[in-house]
């Protein structure tokens, strides 16, 4: 159940509110619009009169609303209506006239606006016309001339909301911590569907502006892409010239005058303001050419693969910064997908968004190699041939949005971990979309059964805690022919296979097999070590191995200073 309250204010803010609450609606909405409570219990209803005009019951209501307002004159408040929808889930059963009367009640009495047991409490109205929603229109002004106290109003009918949705067995929302989105009210939704939009103008500028964000390597790339993409910037400029904030619009919203509607940065997101915006750009700032080397899809794979690492052994600000990266690889993974798995990595973009929020600030020192990866992705479309390097990353990113959402579960951000948890089931679909093909065509290379048998002995030595999980995996032939693949080109697959063991532990992995299948070929990519480097190598293994199944030679004592002579 989601409460939002709007203040009011001008002349006419009531009968302005009240005249949309009994009109028709923008589209032909509100049907049957009636009143379920009221303060005193017999307010005039515009909606269900019987004796009187409608015009002259709604003339009536408003003025008994109005009546403290009027009687403090100039000492009115600058806002005087409180309005506030109630909305019930899509799933929820429908509540009765009487329920609905009952949730209000409960609603004004928590934001302060009309306590229990008060008598000389502030006006108010509940007006019901659709299934799934009320809303309360009250003024703001106690009978009694004083203001209601209503300091954290939003904050408390929230509070009261999660508990009407127990008693009542409602969806049960999430509670926030006041760093999420905000939502398009229904005047958005309405005129959404008028322009033929499948989502409202909020939702799209906010997509398009986190994509420039995680796209970008600096300012005027920003806003750059922004133009591509076909969003207006209003810049707000201080007096010495310098930009201090950034409005942005679609073309095509317009007001009633054909002008674009414009959206603060701040409101489309939290992060999404012009001084935080700077921020994460500057965390993504180009490398030199010169430094620029290697395959970006491995690049990003390794950096992704230290999520969970800085996640749960880091401090919380680099935690925090990690989450933000890993939203904007997000932001971009959709872009360089094939049109099957697109949709599905859309969603999670948009599902995760909310999981890179929360009250801890973040440092994002350490995300600077995983973003430039993916923006060098994302620029050079590098060649990843039958699509391994998509699959690749995404396997660690899985495992990295899991880590997530364990890390929002222990700091108790209910909302961020219902986030992550959400993205994961669509990453899921996405990667099965992606990968199960990619891996099935690599099995079915599989080598020898002599092969199989010997790398299966490998795999008890390097990792036996995991070893029956892998040998049992359908990806374990996969696993098997990269190994015989990295020995083909020289390399050492008992070796090959302990240093992919050895980059990170396994014990969030969802498929360790397919885990190791990747890492085993990003590294058997690599050019193969030389016949010297092999064998010294090899003698290195055999030397540790024999140093940890044999007991440490007992230290002698240090021999006795020669005699002196006499």
């Amino acid at each position: 159940m989601i409460p939002k309250i709007i203040l009011g204010s001008g002349p006419n803010a009531t009968r302005r509110t009240i005249g949309y609450l009994f009109g028709k609606g923008r589209a032909n909405e509100h049907i049957d619009p009636h009143l379920v409570a009221s303060w005193n219990g017999f307010a005039p209803d515009p909606g269900r009169s019987r004796h009187r005009d409608p015009r002259d019951a709604m003339t009536q209501l408003v003025t008994q609303l109005d009546q403290p307002v009027v009687m403090l004159g100039d000492r009115a408040p600058k806002d005087t209506v409180w309005h506030c929808p109630v909305r019930a889930a899509p799933e929820d059963p429908v509540p009765t006239d009487a329920q609905w009367a009952d949730i209000a009640h409960r609603i004004v009495a928590a934001a302060g606006i009309a306590p229990d047991g008060d008598n000389e409490a502030c006006r108010w109205v509940a007006v019901r016309h659709a299934d799934d929603h009320i809303h309360i229109a009250a003024t703001l002004v106690r009978q009694d001339g004083r203001r209601p106290k209503r300091g954290y109003d939003q904050r408390a009918v929230q509070k009261e909301a999660r508990k009407i949705e127990i008693d009542y067995g409602l969806r049960r929302l999430k509670p926030g911590d006041g760093t999420g989105a905000k939502r398009p009210t229904s005047k958005e939704h309405f005129k959404a569907k008028r322009l033929g939009q499948d989502v409202a103008t909020r939702d799209v500028l906010r997509l398009r502006v986190r994509r420039a964000v995680a796209a970008a390597s600096d300012e005027a790339e920003f806003f750059a892409l922004l133009e591509v993409t076909g969003v207006t910037v209003r810049l707000k400029l201080g007096p010495s010239g310098d930009a201090l904030g950034c409005n942005f619009a679609l073309p095509e919203d317009t007001n009633g005058v054909g002008e674009p509607v414009f959206y603060a940065g701040s409101t489309l997101a939290p992060d999404l303001s012009l001084p935080k915006i700077r921020k994460s750009l500057t965390a993504s700032s180009p490398e030199p050419a010169a430094a620029r080397q290697g395959n970006p899809w491995h690049q990003a794979t390794a950096a992704a693969e230290r999520i969970p690492h800085h996640l749960f052994k880091g401090d919380e600000m680099a935690a925090q910064g990690q989450l933000v990266a890993l939203g904007a690889t997000l932001d971009l993974l959709p872009i360089t997908a094939a049109d099957a798995a697109r949709a599905e990595l859309q969603q999670a973009s948009v599902a995760f968004e909310r999981a890179t929020r929360s009250r801890i600030a973040a440092d994002l020192d350490n995300t600077r190699v995983l973003r430039r990866s993916v923006q060098a992705i994302w620029r050079e479309r590098p060649a990843d041939g039958d699509g391994a390097g998509l699959a690749m990353l995404l396997d660690t990113v899985l495992t990295a949005v899991a880590f997530a959402m364990h890390w929002h579960r222990t700091h108790q951000h209910a909302q961020q971990e219902a986030a992550a948890e959400q993205a994961l089931v669509h990453l899921q679909a996405a990667y099965g979309q992606i990968a199960d093909p990619i891996l099935a065509g690599i099995a079915q290379r599989a080598p020898s059964l002599q092969m199989k048998q010997r790398f299966a002995r490998h795999v008890q030595q390097a990792v036996p805690d995991h070893a029956e999980r892998i040998l049992n995996d359908p990806a374990w032939e996969a696993l098997t022919t990269v190994l015989a693949d990295a020995e083909a080109i020289g390399h050492n697959a008992a070796t090959v296979l302990e240093q992919a063991v050895g980059q990170r532990p396994l014990d969030g992995a969802h498929s360790p097999a397919r885990t190791l299948t990747w890492r085993v070929r990003r590294l058997g990519q690599r050019h193969a070590p030389s016949p010297r480097a092999q064998a010294a190598t090899a003698r290195s293994t055999v030397q540790r191995a024999a140093a940890s199944i044999q007991p440490a030679a007992p230290t002698s004592p240090p021999p006795a200073p020669p005699a002196r002579r006499r």
